[in-house]
């Protein structure tokens, strides 16, 4: 998880980043889901906060994939997925982009 500009209305705000490690390097911009404390409850958020870096409570939204140029983003993450939720991330982008299987 980064911090990026990702320009208005959203401004700066965390993000989590998708994209797999091996491909950043040849990248300008990679796909993150954004992440809000406005928390609707639903199967494609992801709860995160204190214990995963983040400031305050929120949700990586997966209903809102971007694609951020990696000129946008800070050079530091923010804060890292533990194994248990990168497995609900994993089960809310398949919620949100409706893949089966």
């Amino acid at each position: 998880m980064f911090w990026a500009d990702l320009g208005p209305p959203s401004g700066r705000r965390p993000v989590c980043v998708l994209t797999r490690d091996a491909a950043l390097g040849s990248l300008t911009a990679i796909t993150c889901a954004p992440i809000t404390r406005t928390i609707r409850g639903i199967r494609s958020e992801v709860e995160v906060g204190p214990a995963h870096g983040l400031p305050e409570p929120s949700v990586i939204a997966c209903d809102a994939l971007v694609s951020v140029p990696l000129s946008l983003f800070d050079s530091k993450p923010v804060g890292r997925l533990d194994v248990a939720t990168r497995a609900e991330l994993d089960a809310a982008l398949r919620y949100a982009l409706d893949i089966l299987y």
